[in-house]
Order: structure tokens, then sequence, then C-alpha cells
């Protein structure tokens, strides 16, 4: 059974200091869009329109509460409006780790500013230090970061290889330089820089010297 967000209609709903947000409609929806409910902010992982042969069409979309990370599945009618929140992304870098919190720094401004680990989530399993990425804030209010598409990271430890491994088609763990564990052909030694999808977790290559 589908979750729906509570109080989701054609109405407009408000957040506090809703000043800059936008009423757009179905028809609007991209990916990474966020969006505002009835106080929360929900941002666009998924979204498919859907024309059945009988009755209206309607948007079949899934998406994740930007603050506490739930994930739902939500239908909305075709040409629904929705209220769509100003988003500003933010070119960053990543400094450190002061053992609670990441902090980040502004590349324009220089800015800092510290994000729990609870915000960062599954972006903290590939980000190095002097990491450059985005962080998206709505009205000063960091709501996730945002990684590029893959990374290059370093194999710090694996089991050692055979020669031949090539062609079975086979994997084994392998532990990233920032502690992450991935599974790698199994050729691939210690000291090999990879390249690594940052939604997946998957192997994409080696990269080349």
């Amino acid at each position: 059974m589908l979750e729906s967000v509570p109080g989701a209609s054609d109405r407009r709903s408000h957040t506090p200091n809703g000043e800059g947000n936008h009423v757009a409609t179905t028809n609007d929806l991209k990916n990474g869009m966020v969006l505002s409910i009835d106080s929360q902010l929900w941002q666009v992982l998924e979204f498919q329109h859907v024309k059945p042969g009988k009755g209206p069409a309607f948007v079949r979309t899934k998406m994740k509460n930007v603050l506490s990370g739930k994930i739902i599945d939500k239908t909305f009618n075709a040409g629904t409006k929705v209220e769509t929140a100003t988003v500003d992304r933010r070119d960053m870098e990543y400094l450190y780790h002061d053992g609670t919190d990441y902090v980040f720094m502004d590349a324009k401004d220089y800015d800092q500013v510290s994000i729990g680990p609870e915000l960062v989530g599954d972006a903290a399993n590939f980000m190095l230090e002097n990491q450059k990425l985005q962080i998206a804030f709505h009205e000063g209010t960091p709501l996730y970061v945002e990684l590029p598409a893959s990374v290059e990271l370093t194999i710090t430890h694996t089991e050692p290889g055979l020669q031949g491994d090539r062609s079975t088609g086979g994997s084994k763990p392998a532990t990233l330089e920032t502690g992450y564990e991935i599974q790698v052909p199994l050729f691939l030694e210690e000291g090999v820089k990879v390249k690594v999808d940052t939604r997946s977790g998957d192997y994409l290559g080696r990269v080349k010297e």
C-alpha cells in the first residue's frame, strides 16, 4: 500500500517564511525539484506520467523528505498545482570531519558551514577532503549534499587478485580510502584508483594513471 503525503491537494500550502516559493503543475515536475507540501519539503526522485486507457491521467512520483530522508510514493492527478520551494545550490568544498559534523566551505565567499551526518547521508561514503560538490539550501537552511555522478577513489584494502581472473567475471569486496566498501573485479589490487557511481556505490571502471 502506497503511503501518501497528508494534505496534498490542489490548494496552496504554506511553509514558514515561505517567500520565494512558486506554484507549478505536475507537468513541470523534474527530478531534483523540491516541493513544499504542508510545511514540509520533499525532493522529487522519480516521476512518471501515466495515461490509462480509462480514467484521468495522473503522475506517479517517488519523493524524499529533505530533512528526515523518508521516501514515499505519491500520485497526483495530471495538472494538479504544486508549490515548489526555491532551492539555492551552492558550489562548496568539503574541508574535514570534526568528529561530529562535516565542515564545508563556500567556494565564492569562503563562509564555512557545519552539517550533521543525518543530512550528509550516504554522500559521506564518497567524500574526501577538498572534494568539490554542491549543497542545496532553502532560505539559508542546508537541505542535502549533491555529489558529482561519479568520483575517483583509491582501493586501500582488498584480497590479492589472481592471474587469469579477468575472464571469470567474479567480484570481491574492496575498501576505499573513505572507508566505504564496494565490489570490484577480482584482478584489482590495493593502490588502484577506481571510478565509483555515487548514487549506487557501483564500480564503474579502473582509472588509468
